[in-house]
């Protein structure tokens, strides 16, 4: 029997192919985060226009999207920890490319937000796994900034969207917001083909350091969800997805609507943001490998609670172009830092699972947010609100994340090695 399985064994790729599913993991989330949902906020603006959208209403597309992701964050994790992530991934590629079409073909308020529904499904199949297929594949030392590489591609959707979806307009002045979703949809088809072809669930070797059963201790499936520890990093997290999602959703409408900028001028700024973004996955993975996953997290929301706190108040193009680049130095920190974090309290298996489930937390958050400051805007002269309850929500979740004990973000196993010293096992 052992001489049929090696074989088997052999035919698993080698330690050089961790760099293909490196570069197809941050091409998915570029898909699922750039595209499917960030696409949303240029888009906004001329679809709001034409469906004859409430600002309400307008939050409550954004809200459908990330419900969607919310449903279905903890099937799709337990499911990719299950089944592995390549067809999760692939199969939630291909639920996002509908999602969009119909968006695209909506003439409504309710297909619409079917579409938008539809979408966030996807979303969930896809970005989860494709952020935890990391751990998998990277040792705990490298699995930060490994991370944080592959969450620069929600940073490349910003940059393409910022200037593609202006360009699209131009060029088709009463549809060109059907026309960016068709566009967006086609990429995405693209995506769930290509991952399909490239992506492995498993390695042909053990890389060093990583959490298996045998180290660590097996953590089951009840020990996850009913740990104090990570309900109280779900807590945090809450708090990132409810005011970062208030952000991006009207980003564009309050420097259109408010401040009195141009189509293309929000487009530009929005691309400075998506450019700023940029280095923000790998900057924050290697802070977190260095001086932990806690304290990481703590900084990088206390930062955006400062840049959503100038976007209300300072509204000179110097305040609100200072207030982009920050948020966009910190855009993606605290996702890629809870994918790093569920690596890292349960092991490289269940880390979709983990993932999955800190993410209903986060979804939560995101879903309130839209549909809150939307309403909030419909009653009050401008979005200036808005902005300070999600920058006064981000503050409070930096604050809780200061307040976490030491170990919180370690190996829930019996046998984990409280003894080990790297700063990420120590926070």
């Amino acid at each position: 029997m052992n001489s049929r399985a090696q074989p088997q064994a052999q035919k698993l790729p080698g330690a050089s192919y961790r760099w293909a599913i490196l570069v197809m993991a941050l091409l998915i989330v570029f898909g699922a985060l750039g595209l499917s949902r960030f696409a949303y906020t240029s888009i906004l603006p001329p679809m709001q226009e034409a469906l004859g959208l409430t600002n309400t209403q307008a939050g409550g597309l954004a809200t459908a999207n990330l419900l969607g992701y919310l449903v279905l964050s903890v099937f799709m994790g337990a499911l990719a920890a299950r089944i592995g992530p390549r067809r999760v991934i692939s199969a939630g590629c291909l639920l996002m490319a509908l999602g969009m079409l119909v968006t695209g073909l909506s003439h409504s308020y309710l297909p619409a937000l079917v579409g938008r529904v539809i979408a966030g499904f996807g979303a969930a199949g896809s970005n989860i796994p494709a952020n935890t297929i990391i751990a998998r594949w990277f040792s705990r030392r490298r699995r930060g900034i490994a991370t944080g590489f592959v969450s620069t591609g929600a940073s490349l959707g910003l940059i393409v969207a910022g200037p593609l979806v202006p360009w699209i307009m131009s060029l088709y002045p009463v549809a060109g917001w059907r026309v960016s979703w068709y566009v967006l949809a086609g990429i995405t088809f693209v995506l769930a083909v290509t991952s399909a072809l490239v992506l492995r669930d498993h390695p042909g070797y053990e890389p060093e350091g990583i959490e298996s059963e045998a180290s660590h201790g097996k953590v089951e499936w009840r020990q996850l969800y009913l740990s104090g520890r990570v309900w109280r990093l779900g807590a945090c997290y809450f708090c990132f997805g409810f005011s970062y999602i208030i952000y991006l959703t009207f980003f564009a409408k309050r420097l259109i609507a408010d401040v009195g900028y141009t189509q293309q001028e929000a487009g530009t700024l929005f691309m400075i943001l998506g450019w700023a973004s940029l280095p923000c996955g790998i900057m924050w993975g290697w802070i977190a490998d260095r001086i932990g996953r806690r304290a990481a997290m703590a900084i990088a929301l206390c930062l955006q609670a400062i840049a959503e706190a100038l976007f209300a108040l300072w509204t000179e193009p110097a305040g609100l172009t200072l207030s982009a680049v920050i948020w966009g130095l910190t855009a993606w920190g605290m996702p890629m830092l809870m994918a790093v974090t569920s690596g890292d309290i349960v092991g490289p298996v269940m880390a979709p699972a983990a993932y999955g489930f800190l993410t209903i937390f986060h979804g939560v958050g995101q879903a309130a947010g839209p549909y809150v400051a939307g309403m909030m805007a419909d009653r009050l002269p401008s979005f200036s609100a808005s902005y300070l309850l999600a920058a006064g929500v981000a503050l409070l979740g930096a604050v809780g994340l200061s307040l976490l004990p030491r170990g919180a973000t370690s190996h829930l196993g019996q046998r984990h090695l409280e003894s080990s010293g790297s700063p990420s096992a120590r926070s």
